[in-house]
């Protein structure tokens, strides 16, 4: 928590994005072995990425998704699929992976981190604007491509991967009404039943995920999308939600994913880490890119677009440890895919931020925001 604090420090100092700060403090917490993981902070940050993913979902309004529906298809699937087949071929034809690895390898580069994003837009208030619910929802289809390439290519059929899914159907088709009456009824008191009542149906998806082989963070996000349009009308849970994730969970998440970064193996690695690195920014600029000036998106806006959508954190670092659980990846190649993947966690954001923010669309849309005088403060004096 003291490294949460600092990083909060450093990030109202310097402009950047608090997940970034977080990240090179864990970076550095990891190799100075001053950080370790435990059993509770593992949990913590495990709980951070799932509520994170959720808000994430959470924020791409029905309306919006409709409205933004085939660039955020297009851009999404081109996100995932184009990263995807290079980062598969230059592990098989250059690197000489197996066929197995070097389709987790593009499973794992191809993906976009929506936990960063999400982060960021709030941080930055694009959340509340065209081209930041046009990124989330794009997010959205290129790890669902993700977590569908994985499932189709590694899972195997079972009884409990058949109950998770019928419990997910029905929970999707039948929480938006229930969570309606529910919360009219029983809510608005200080037993915080709405908060509850989310964590419970979070809780319990997620470790039928586990128990199924797939990933708890897979309902979060439906869940959150589902229930969007009932956030729409209740900003005031949102943002208590959005409170208890930046305040206590996401320093967990974010610090924990700096430490997956080793010096050492980035020395030993760095040449094949730089290749791949290289290999996932080129492909999606190659995909993206182009499909923003297709769909009219200004030169500043479309780098920033295909920036972010070059972010990878959760999913990627999820297909990695798969791979190494179930013995399609060594260590080595492990390491090298969790390296990389964090890295692009923090470069591109980093780069966007600095030098390709959407200046007219900075700030909130609403006033009823409570974070707007406090971001308006903000740009004025970096002004």
């Amino acid at each position: 928590m003291a490294l949460a604090l600092l990083a909060s420090l450093i990030s109202i100092r310097t402009g950047l994005a608090v997940a970034l700060v977080e990240i090179v403090l864990g970076v550095i917490g990891g190799n100075s072995h001053l950080l370790y993981s435990t059993a509770w902070s593992d949990f913590l940050a495990s709980l951070g990425s799932v509520l994170l993913t959720f808000l994430a979902g959470a924020e791409i309004e029905p309306a919006v998704f409709r409205r933004h529906l085939w660039p955020s298809l297009l851009i999404g699937c081109t996100s995932f699929v184009v990263p995807f087949a290079g980062a598969f071929a230059f592990t098989l034809l250059i690197s000489h992976w197996s066929w197995r690895a070097s389709e987790l390898a593009g499973i794992a580069l191809s993906t976009t981190s929506v936990a960063v994003v999400y982060a960021v837009m709030v941080e930055t208030g694009l959340n509340r604007r065209e081209i930041g619910k046009l990124i989330l929802a794009a997010c959205f289809v290129t790890d669902l491509g993700t977590v569908l390439a994985l499932g189709l290519l590694f899972a195997g059929f079972s009884l409990w991967m058949l109950a998770f899914v019928s419990v997910t159907a029905l929970v999707l088709w039948s929480l938006p009404a229930f969570a309606g009456w529910s919360f009219h009824h029983l809510g608005g008191r200080v037993s915080e039943f709405e908060v509850k009542l989310l964590l419970l149906v979070l809780f319990a998806l997620g470790g039928l995920a586990s128990l199924a082989g797939s990933e708890a963070v897979l309902p979060a996000y439906l869940i959150g999308l589902v229930m969007a349009g009932f956030f729409e009308r209740e900003r005031a849970l949102m943002q208590r939600l959005r409170s208890i994730a930046f305040a206590l969970l996401t320093p967990f998440f974010f610090l924990k994913a700096g430490m997956y970064i080793s010096l050492s193996a980035l020395i030993s690695g760095a040449f094949l880490i730089l290749c791949l690195f290289c290999v996932k920014l080129g492909t999606k600029f190659a995909g993206v890119w182009p499909l923003a000036q297709v769909f009219r998106l200004q030169a500043r806006e479309g780098t920033y677009t295909t920036l972010l959508m070059s972010t990878g954190l959760t999913f990627g670092s999820i297909a990695a440890l798969y791979g190494l659980t179930h013995q399609i990846i060594g260590q080595e190649q492990y390491t090298v895919l969790v390296t990389v993947v964090v890295l692009s966690a923090f470069v591109p954001t980093l780069i966007a931020q600095t030098w390709f923010l959407p200046r007219h669309e900075a700030l909130p849309a609403t006033e009823d925001d409570p974070q707007i005088e406090l971001v308006e403060a903000e740009h004025e004096t970096r002004g």
